[in-house]
């Protein structure tokens, strides 16, 4: 099991429920949740076999940014 962070601009709830059915959707991934409470936004993953990149794709199609850090 890899943990995988990302600096986000996921904001507020309604944000996450745009995202959700996007992450959700993705077989690999364990648990995720993103910290609104943090500056950075930061989006945490813990996945078994996605890569940073394919995580990072399904954040853009769901219409957001996401770094890797």
């Amino acid at each position: 099991m890899q943990v995988l962070k990302f600096k986000t601009n996921i904001k507020c709830g309604g944000c996450i429920a745009k995202v959700s059915p996007f992450l959700n959707q993705m077989e690999g991934i364990s648990n995720w949740e993103v910290d609104t409470t943090s500056a950075d936004k930061i989006l945490t993953v813990k996945t078994e076999k996605l890569s940073p990149a394919q995580i990072r794709e399904t954040i853009k199609n769901a219409g957001y940014e996401a770094l890797s850090i």
